[in-house]
Parts: structure tokens; sequence; C-alpha cells
């Protein structure tokens, strides 16, 4: 296992991260240096793969920030400041293998961004201590126990989500279907405006055709785009809905097949 005691270089000058005694699904880092207080580094999901417990998250404070939150003066803070911040940082690999991050918005305990220089302290700190973890020989213990604690709650998450895309599709779809008349409607009454137009001009006739807000013309494009949308829309929802249930069903496989669960079966054949 590679030292407990990391030093990470950042632009406030160099950080000191301790690592504590894993717990079964997470290390606690405390900062010494350029920063005091603590990270938290846990297992969890690809964020591409929600079924592939194969990334670490990092988090600013003593605790899963995803489960919990942490008291304000238990927050990380710069050494010479009293601010503390929250946020977080996801490793995981890419198709190729390259290590790639991704930067949970961070912010300090009164909800105002950090400076640039700040926040690029944080994500060193962040990317220092889940580097760390994910070279660890005790990483598959982590992401194992990681994936027992958070398997519960993503399938339920999972299950509501393919609920919810199905249902938009749906009402995506009777929406396109409902402006089709309307869109119509609005053409006919174009048409019928310029006739009138040619045969006797008339400004209120040059407000309806002309393109500009509440008139005809604006009315069917809004009408046109409300139709071309809406099923592009919908579309989309449809194929998401088989890409989490299929999502659903790997993770549930993974968890619980082994103990013949029932929770896996129900998910196999929705």
């Amino acid at each position: 296992m590679t030292s407990p005691i990391l030093t990470i270089d950042t632009p406030a000058g160099p950080v000191r991260a301790t690592a504590g005694h894993r717990d079964a699904d997470s290390v606690v880092f405390e900062l010494g240096g350029a920063m005091r207080g603590s990270v938290h580094v846990t297992g969890t999901t690809d964020p591409h793969r929600w079924d592939q417990f194969t990334a670490v998250r990092a988090c600013l404070g003593p605790v899963n920030s995803y489960k919990t939150t942490a008291p304000d003066e238990d927050l990380p803070r710069l050494a010479r400041s009293r601010t503390g911040y929250h946020g977080s940082l996801t490793l995981y690999r890419d198709d190729t293998g390259r290590p790639e991050v991704s930067v949970y918005p961070m912010s300090s305990a009164d909800d105002r961004p950090p400076s640039e220089k700040t926040a690029a302290v944080l994500t060193a700190v962040l990317r220092g201590c889940a580097e760390h973890v994910a070279q660890r020989a005790d990483l598959l213990a982590i992401l194992d126990a990681s994936r027992q604690r958070d398997t519960t709650g993503l399938l339920r998450f999972l299950t509501g989500s393919v609920a919810h895309h199905q249902a938009e599709a749906v009402r995506l779809e009777r929406e396109a279907r409902s402006a089709l008349p309307a869109r119509k409607a609005a053409e006919a009454a174009w048409r019928t405006a310029a006739r009138w137009l040619a045969a006797s001009p008339h400004p209120v006739l040059l407000l309806m055709l002309a393109d500009r807000t509440g008139s005809l013309t604006q009315e069917i494009r809004g009408l046109r785009w409300w139709g071309l949308r809406r099923p592009t829309s919908a579309r989309l929802n449809r194929l998401t809905a088989p890409f989490e249930r299929t999502s659903r069903a790997r993770l549930c496989a993974l968890s619980c097949c082994s103990a013949s669960s029932s929770c896996c079966t129900h998910a196999l054949r929705t």
C-alpha cells in the first residue's frame, strides 16, 4: 500500500493529507499545511455506467456528503481563512482506461463560489486524495462495501426514473398530437389574412402577418417547433428507459442474485 501521508502541491502551497484507518467503505484524510480540515473518499458508480462501482468520490469534509451534511465548522478551509467549503470530485476511467474527473460545483458554507485560486486548491486536494485511494491494495473491498451501501437507493432511483421517462414520453407524444390541429388552424387563419390583405390592405392585417410577438406568423412558428420538438423529446425518453432498466437489472443481479433475492427476479422481468 502507498504511504498514508500525501503531499499535494497546490497554488496555495503544499497540503499534507494523512489517511486514517479504512472504514468498510471509505477513508478519511486529515489535512495540514496550506489547508485545514478533512476529505472523505469512498467508492461510487462510474458516471456513465450506473451499474458499475468502479469509481471513487472525494468529498470536502469528514463525511460522505451524498448521505449527510457536515457541520459548517467541520468543512475544510485554507490555513489562513475561516471560510469552509462544500464540494466533491469523482475519479473514474474512460473507455480507453485514462483517468477522468467530474467535479461537483464547490461553494462556501454560505453558498458563495470560491475564487479561481481557491477552487484550484480544493480540486487539487480532492483529486490527490481520490488518486491515492484508487491505487490502494484494498480498493476492491472499498468498492464492494460502497456497492452494498448504495444498491438499494440506486435501484429505487432507477425504478422511479424508468417510470418517469415512460410517462414523459406518453405526455410529450400527446402534446405533439394536440399541437397539430392548432397549427393547421393558425395556418388557415394566416392564409385567410393574406388574402384579405391582398384584396384590401389594412394595418391590422399587416400586424397579424408580421414576424412579431403575438402575430399569426409567430404562433405558427412556435407550434411548428412544438410539434417537432415534442416527438424528438419523446423518443429520447423512450430510449433512456431501456438503458435504465438494463442498468437496474445488472445492478440487482450483482447485488442479490447469489442470495436468490426476489428483487433480482423482479428487476430482470420488468
